[in-house]
């Protein structure tokens, strides 16, 4: 518990240095800046789509760049030789992403829509739907050495992630295999806090339970990649 509370200082910290907690506040303001001029009619209907992208933007840009920050600085080097371990160190990363993007998400849609929505599932859905693009942007960032290489393949995942899953909830292409995209449950429970979407009990289960067990792969599949495109690249044993 000691190390991981000294992690989360640290990424806090870093988070600070880095400007991430002031890009998260920019883009809050980017978002309001779109809501606010709108109609309170198309507010609820447009805010799911917000909330979307700024979960996009937050999970899935900011923990890229952290990676590469850590990879320029030659810190990850440092961080595998500590006592930490792999658990703490994406822990505490994952906590104070998801935090930030929490916030921010809740006071947007505060600010554009009031307290007529739904909170759990608008936390629910900002929760899972953020941990989901943390784990994603993680994954697909440690096997670059360049932020630039990096953003260039990551067109893809963020399409499937985020597109996607859009062009369900809009109508737009409704096949069933869109349900595979673990984003898609997400999308629905934003939709549902503004009364968007009316879910089923069997999408309720879905986008609850879903998400989950991605999360759990991913947070598989980083520790491998971890190992992989750090740990052995950096001669540690």
């Amino acid at each position: 518990m000691t190390r991981l509370s000294s992690a989360l200082r640290l990424e806090l910290t870093l988070a600070n240095r880095q400007k991430f907690l002031h890009a998260a506040i920019f883009s809050g303001l980017i978002w309001l800046a779109v809501l606010l001029p709108m109609p309170r009619s198309l507010r609820a209907v447009a805010e799911p789509y917000i909330l979307l992208g700024d979960i996009a933007i937050i999970g899935f840009f900011f923990i890229g760049g952290i990676v590469f920050f850590e990879k320029q600085e030659r810190t990850l080097g440092a961080v595998i030789s500590t006592p930490l371990r792999f658990w703490e160190y994406l822990s505490a990363k994952l906590a104070v992403l998801l935090a930030i993007s929490l916030l921010v998400a809740i006071v947007v849609v505060t600010v554009a829509h009031g307290f007529a929505y739904h909170p759990a599932p608008l936390v629910v859905g900002v929760v899972l739907g953020t941990l989901l693009m943390l784990l994603v942007g993680f994954i697909t960032s440690l096997p670059f050495a360049s932020v630039s290489d990096w953003f260039m393949s990551a067109v893809v995942p963020l399409a499937v992630m985020t597109g996607l899953p859009v062009l369900y909830y809009s109508g737009v292409w409704t096949v069933p295999v869109l349900y595979l995209i673990p984003t898609q449950g997400p999308l629905l429970l934003l939709g549902a806090a503004f009364d968007q979407v009316a879910l089923a009990p069997w999408q309720v289960v879905y986008a609850l339970g879903y998400p989950i067990v991605c999360v759990a792969g991913l947070c598989w599949a980083a520790k491998v990649l971890f190992g992989r495109y750090v740990i052995e690249r950096s001669g540690v044993s």
